[in-house]
């Protein structure tokens, strides 16, 4: 095996090193995850249910553990975290309400009784990005364990510490050996894998297009299932009649979380002609009041990117002083920094149209309501969004007719675990969370009974 160093974004020291898994082990592992569904599935319902209350009580007791180490891992500043390990605890208490809940239904026929179960698909491989590595893997872990499936999970190379150390807490907390696996490795090996194994039944799989595309091919050889949650650039529309000071205000923290490392980003803002000015006088202030710095300090609120190549991919982006109209500021010297950047580009430049996945973001005009309609729809992706508008009728129109998956009315938020996600065109395929997430990791079963004299 080959190890992986992980180096802490913040000031470039080493964290751990973390094994790679070669083919051999992750065939091993799948083979344990197949023999644990069996026995997990056939548990009562009941049973599931209290299994995962407990592994979510068992993630509470190690909430501050798991953020500090997503803080070392991630750079994720020490509020974010902390939220994500609550989040994490969260969606698994959700989803504990599930295996009780997943109802067949009965359907009147001639001649007997038809009923149909939901039953599980056995193993579901589950690939997990680097920007949020603890909180997407809970999207796709517990509603598929709820549903009585054994889940092998690959962590993106960057970010694993978290999710190795979920599996450990599963296991502390009861869930049997082998139902819920974390594999360490290369995309190209594990991840691969779960593709081509038979005996995956499913991949859900949150990352970069391009990959997704590649993914989605390969489990089509074997009529494979697969959830796809893709990339974004995500329009931020705000009209002359909004509360402009409240929709600037919001405005960094829309984009500028997680230093724009956020599929759901809103890297483009588009403003009505008539308040484009006003609107970057007042987004100007709040840029500036971005703290950006050490991601253990509770008053940060933007910490590093990832790693170093990332840091070189953004930084490709940023233009001349043409189209720059103001930046925040970031540390200096180690880490890999880089401040919060507003752009004027035009329409179609690679700024305003590519997904840059850091904390930049373009400020776009607009004319009126059918071109700030087709400004939004002008991208191959269509995963979130914002409307700014205090008019009740213009807000339901857009809404409509804006081509996105998440929209949110006077309001920048984008992902709750109560109510479905997932994005339009080359943001991606299927929903995740909500109260029917747990469906999508079963098959339906009909089965008629003949019934004599009925």
């Amino acid at each position: 095996m080959t190890a992986f160093t992980l180096l802490n974004p913040a000031d470039e020291t080493v964290v751990q090193s973390v094994e790679q898994l070669e083919i051999e082990q992750v065939d091993e592992a799948i083979d344990r995850a197949r023999h644990a569904q069996r026995r997990w599935a056939r548990l009562a319902p009941v049973e599931r249910a209290a299994a995962l209350r407990a592994f979510a009580a068992t993630v509470d007791a190690d909430a501050e553990n798991l953020a500090q180490l997503e803080t070392r891992n991630s750079g994720h500043p020490i509020a974010l975290s902390r939220w994500e390990a609550g989040h994490v605890r969260d969606v698994l208490n959700y989803y504990a309400g599930a295996p009780e809940r997943l109802f067949g239904s009965q359907i009147p026929v001639a001649g007997g009784i038809d009923i149909t179960f939901a039953e599980p698909l056995g193993v579901v491989g589950v690939i997990t990005p680097w920007n949020y590595p603890m909180t997407i893997a809970s999207w796709g872990f517990a509603p598929a364990l709820a549903a009585g499936n054994a889940v092998v999970l690959k962590p993106a190379e960057w970010t694993p510490l978290t999710s190795m150390r979920l599996a450990e807490l599963g296991v502390q907390s009861g869930l049997p050996e082998g139902l819920f696996q974390v594999l360490p490795g290369r995309g190209t090996v594990v991840g691969n894998r779960f593709v081509t194994h038979e005996a995956v039944r499913k991949v859900m799989f949150t990352g970069s297009t391009a990959v997704g595309k590649r993914i989605m091919a390969g489990c089509s050889e074997q009529v494979k299932r697969v959830t796809l949650e893709l990339g974004g650039k995500s329009a931020n529309i705000v009209f002359a009649d909004s509360d402009l000071e409240r929709a600037a205000a919001s405005a960094p923290g829309a984009v500028f979380e997680n230093s724009g490392q956020d599929c759901c980003a809103r890297s483009r803002i588009l403003v009505e002609r008539g308040v484009y000015d006003r609107f970057l006088e007042l987004l100007e202030p709040a840029v500036a009041a971005v703290a950006v710095g050490d991601p253990t300090s509770e008053s940060t609120d933007m910490g590093p990117l990832v790693s170093a190549e990332h840091l070189a991919k953004v930084e490709s982006y940023l233009p001349d002083d043409s189209t720059l109209a103001f930046r925040g500021s970031a540390p200096a010297g180690a880490g890999f920094w880089f401040a919060p950047t507003v752009l004027t580009p035009e329409r179609n430049s690679r700024a305003a149209t590519e997904e840059i996945f850091g904390p930049v973001v373009s400020v776009l005009p607009f004319d009126d309501e059918a071109d700030a309609i087709e400004l939004a729809n002008a991208s191959e992706y269509g995963l979130s969004g914002s409307i700014w508008t205090r008019d009740v009728s213009r807000a339901i129109r857009v809404s409509r007719a804006v081509e996105s998956g998440n929209l949110s009315v006077n309001s920048n938020s984008s992902v709750r675990y109560s109510t479905p996600f997932g994005g339009f065109k080359q943001s991606g395929l299927g929903r995740e969370l909500g109260p029917d997430a747990a469906l999508a990791f079963t098959e339906t079963k009909n089965v008629f009974l003949a019934v004599d004299d009925l």
